[in-house]
C-alpha cells in the first residue's frame, strides 16, 4: 500500500528548470520599466514567489512599480520563446509512470498563472498524467495554501493526510503544513540547497532528485 494516495508538484525548480525563461522576461520587463536588472545572484530569488512580491521585496520598489514590472513580465512571459524556455528535470518522467503505475492521483500546484501553468504542463507532457493544474488568479489574491487545496478538491480527497505537496521552497512546505498535507522538499532546484534547509519546516523528508522522491511513497 501507498504512503500517499496524491502527490501534488510545484512547477519551478520541481517539476521543470524554468530559470532561463524567467530571467529573461524579467530583465526585458525591467529595461521597459527604468529598473535596473536583476543582479546574477539574485537570479534564483525571482524563481517560484509571486514575482510582484519579489520586485518589490528584492528591488525595494514601491508597491506600485512592483505591480507595473509584474503586469508588464507577464505580458513578456506569456510568449513562448520565454514561457517554455525550460526543460524536465532528468528522471521526472520516469517519477511520473512509476507514480502512475502505482495509481497515485498526480496534480500540480504553483504560483505560476493558471493560464502559463495549463500551457506549459501540456507542452511539456505532464498533462498526460494529471488534467488537475492550478495556479495563481490574475489578481494575485490565491496563496499556496489556497492552490494546494485546490488540487485536493479537485481530486476529491478524503484525507489530506494522505496527501504529499513537493516543492522546492519555504512557500511549499508551509502551504502544504496549512492545508494540513505532508511535504517533501527537493533540493534540486532553486530554493532550498541542502536537507538541513528542508529540516526547518514540517516536512516527510528531502530528495536530492526526482527518483529521490519515490523512496516515500
Amino acid at each position: 500500500m501507498n504512503r500517499y494516495d496524491i502527490a501534488v508538484f510545484d512547477v519551478d525548480g520541481t517539476l521543470l528548470n524554468t530559470k532561463e525563461g524567467i530571467v529573461n522576461a524579467i530583465q526585458e520587463a525591467l529595461r521597459c520599466c527604468g529598473i535596473r536588472k536583476i543582479k546574477p545572484e539574485e537570479e534564483a530569488l525571482f524563481i517560484g514567489p509571486p514575482i510582484q512580491d519579489s520586485f518589490r521585496e528584492i528591488l525595494g520598489i514601491s508597491k506600485e512599480e512592483a505591480k507595473k514590472a509584474a503586469d508588464v513580465f507577464r505580458s513578456i512571459y506569456k510568449e513562448n520563446e520565454y514561457l517554455l524556455s525550460a526543460y524536465v528535470y532528468d528522471g521526472m518522467m520516469e517519477l511520473m509512470e512509476e507514480l502512475k503505475n502505482r495509481d497515485v492521483q498526480i496534480a500540480v500546484a504553483t504560483y505560476k498563472r493558471q493560464d502559463y501553468a495549463a500551457k506549459i504542463c501540456s507542452h511539456f507532457g505532464f498533462n498526460k498524467y494529471s488534467g488537475v493544474v492550478h495556479g495563481s488568479d490574475h489578481s494575485n489574491k490565491l496563496k499556496k495554501t489556497d492552490i494546494i487545496k485546490l488540487c485536493l478538491d479537485d481530486l476529491d480527497a478524503k484525507d489530506y493526510r494522505r496527501a504529499v505537496m513537493i516543492g522546492d521552497s519555504s512557500f511549499d512546505a508551509l502551504g502544504a503544513e496549512q492545508v494540513g498535507c505532508d511535504f517533501i522538499g527537493v533540493t534540486y532546484g532553486f530554493g532550498f540547497a541542502t536537507k538541513e534547509d528542508v529540516e526547518k519546516y514540517t516536512s516527510a523528508g528531502s530528495a536530492a532528485s526526482p527518483m529521490g522522491i519515490l523512496e516515500y511513497f
